[in-house]
């Protein structure tokens, strides 16, 4: 099997070929339609964005300090996206930023969160949001069940922010 070397404008091409169209079936009004699927409870709704707290925080150019912030859950579309990016390809260790920024939605005032803004970040920072990102997008949520070592009871953290040493 041969490889195809594809650029992003590509990307958006094949994903608009290899969408599901809908036309008729040639079976005709007769054939099985599709059941339509179960409408969602009004006071739920699918919660697809959470909000955190950097451990250090980035400083951009002007010495903003930001530590708030917030990332989406990601789809299918930003998992295939950086696998066909130049700086990936050169270094896969590169991934996670090229990842980590399209999923990020805001950043203390900035809003704008691209591979740059993540490259400059402290390294416990990117480890905090690639943990924060797997556990969001494996789990669905920010808790962790954990053991208090002294008493031995359990109970849940929220990792989704706090200061050092807190949840």
């Amino acid at each position: 099997m041969r490889r195809r070397t594809i650029s992003a404008g590509s990307l958006e091409e094949i994903l608009q070929a290899t969408a599901p169209t809908h036309t008729a079936d040639p079976a005709g009004p007769s054939a099985a339609a599709p059941t339509p699927a179960p409408a969602r409870p009004q006071g739920r709704a699918v919660r697809d964005e959470f909000e955190f707290e950097l451990p250090r925080g980035y400083v951009d150019d002007d010495g903003t300090l930001h530590r708030h912030g917030a990332m989406r859950l990601a789809t299918a579309r930003d998992e295939l996206r950086p696998q066909i990016d130049l700086r990936v390809k050169e270094n896969p260790a590169y991934l996670s930023v090229v990842l980590l920024s399209q999923v990020i939605t805001r950043l203390g005032s900035l809003t704008d969160v691209h591979a740059g803004i993540v490259e400059r970040m402290y390294a416990t920072d990117v480890a905090f949001l690639q943990d924060f990102y797997r556990r969001v997008n494996s789990e669905g949520h920010t808790r962790a069940a954990v053991t208090c070592p002294h008493c031995e009871g359990a109970f849940e953290v929220d990792l989704s922010g706090g200061r050092l040493g807190e949840s």
